[in-house]
Parts: structure tokens; sequence; C-alpha cells
């Protein structure tokens, strides 16, 4: 069996499964529901966090001939198909960056004035797209545009007020291991919840690379994931020694913290590594002291 990467493997095929948007998720789906749809829509955030994936998804589903009362896609009928088999016509994915020539945009506006074969609308995805503002002023009425974004300050006002913006937020740590341990019962992998804590930090708010790391250290580990192989794997500092570190500060052991500190640069490990990683360590100490702040 050909091997596919997690990321694409587990990749969400409808709005239920996309992992900690659930504000942005229900807001898509009422429109759905309800048919109010804009012609243009921004979706902004931080790298992997699920923009063209929930664009792929929505694209999916105003086109789904049957769909569900909840505004899901029935994933049956033949547009659903097309989609999940990834040969829909009805769905265009576009890098405006290296599209921007005459005869790119002129192809562009042709594609777009085309009606779509299949289903109700067509969906470009585009990409660095402040040259298609003169399409998004007068678009077709079975066009609709998903302009996806990681950042939203380079866009020109003009696009901005042309677009229903929808902010995409970091995905939790909780949200991140929650959905890595259902991943890894999946593919019958053991792993204890100090690995994927690990890995969720690692991943910094983006399942994309939570993934990918996950994968890393899969490969490294074997079926079985533990803490000691997935910091070596991924150069991760234990956290044992900043309770050593602190334990010794708390003490005045100067002695004792200079030589923890020594021990850890001979493992390789840059100085401005460790003291972002004690400052953070610090912080999390002084949260988990009162029982509002320890979530």
């Amino acid at each position: 069996e050909q091997y596919i990467v997690s990321a694409r493997k587990y990749r969400p095929q409808n709005f239920e499964s996309v992992i900690g948007q659930n504000s942005l998720t229900t807001t898509l789906k009422g429109a759905i529901e309800t048919n109010h749809l804009a012609h243009a829509y921004l979706f902004c955030g931080p790298r992997g966090v699920g923009k063209t994936t929930c664009a792929r998804i929505f694209a999916k589903t105003i086109n789904c001939f049957h769909p569900k009362e909840n505004g899901e896609a029935c994933d049956e009928c033949d547009s659903c198909i097309s989609f999940n088999e990834q040969r829909s016509m009805n769905i265009i994915e576009l890098d405006a960056a290296s599209n921007n020539g005459v005869d790119n945009m002129r192809s562009f506006i042709e594609k777009v004035q085309i009606p779509p074969q299949m289903g109700k609308y067509k969906v470009f995805i585009i990409d660095a797209f402040n040259a298609f503002l003169k399409t998004l002023e007068e678009p077709p009425a079975h066009a609709i545009f998903i302009l996806a974004t990681t950042e939203k300050h380079k866009i020109i006002p003009t696009i901005l007020s042309r677009c229903q913006i929808y902010e995409f937020s970091r995905i939790t740590i909780n949200d991140i291991v929650s959905n890595l341990k259902q991943i890894a019962e999946k593919e019958g992998i053991t792993a204890d919840e100090d690995s994927l804590n690990v890995i969720a930090q690692k991943a910094d708010g983006a399942m994309r690379d939570a993934l990918s790391i996950f994968d890393q250290v899969v490969n490294f580990c074997g079926g079985n994931i533990t803490y000691d192989k997935t910091i070596q794997n991924l150069n991760v500092l234990d956290y044992d020694y900043y309770f050593k570190i602190v334990d010794a500060l708390l003490e005045g052991k100067v002695k004792d913290t200079l030589l923890i500190f020594d021990k850890i640069l001979s493992k390789g490990f840059e100085g401005q590594y460790f003291v972002d990683g004690l400052a953070s360590h610090i912080r999390d100490l002084m949260v988990s002291k009162d029982e509002e702040t320890i979530k």
C-alpha cells in the first residue's frame, strides 16, 4: 500500500472534522443552510490551521445535490464524489502571484465567466490576490472567491471591503493532542500524553505541522512513541532540567545551577534556546499556582 503522510491522509473532509475552528465552521454551515452566500470570502490566519481545507469543504458543500440537515455535504452524490476524488471542475486553486501576467489574467477572467458543468457554483481559492480586484467587483452569479492568506495586513482595503472576513485562530495544544490521540489509535500506534504534548507545543498552533512532526517521530520510534525518544528526535530539552535549575536557584546553589547549565550546553543546546525555555517554564509555574489561571 502506498504511504500517505498523515497531513493528507487525515485532512478533514467535512466541517465537523475540522479541528479548533468551531465558531467559523458553524457560521459557514449557517450561511449554506440559509442560502446567504457572499461572492467573496477572506480566510486569514497562521499557517496550517485549516484555511484551504475549510475552503475546499465549503466548495464541496455548496455544490452538494443532497446536503444534510446539519449543513454538511452528503458525500454520496456525483458532485461530492468528484470533489472527494479531486477531479471536480468546480474548484480552482490559484497562486495569483505567479498568475498575474496579462495572458494569465485574461485566461482567469474567461474561466470565471464559464458556468459550472455540474452543481451551482465554481469556487476559486486564491493566494496573493491583489491583482484580482476588477474580477471581484463584478463577478458572475455562479462564481465564489475564497481568498486565503497568512498576511491580512498586506491586503489593500478595496479588496477587504468586498469580502466576508473569517479569522482563523491557532489550534490549542489540547485540541492538537486530542486529534493526535485519535490518529495514533487508528494507526495502531501507542503514544504517551507527554510525547504528544511535546509534538503539539513544537507545532506552534498548526495542525498540519503537528501531523508532519508526528510522522517524523513515528518513523524514529516505530509503533511505540515515548517521551524520551520524542525529545531525542526533535532535539527538545527535557523539562526535568528546568525543574532542577529552579530548585537549585531557590536553594541558592549557584555552583549546581552553573553545572546543570554546562551539561545542557554540552548536549548541543544553544544558550538562548535554554533561556527562552526557562522563561516559559517559570511562566508555567506562576500560572499553575492559582486555580483561575491553571487552565
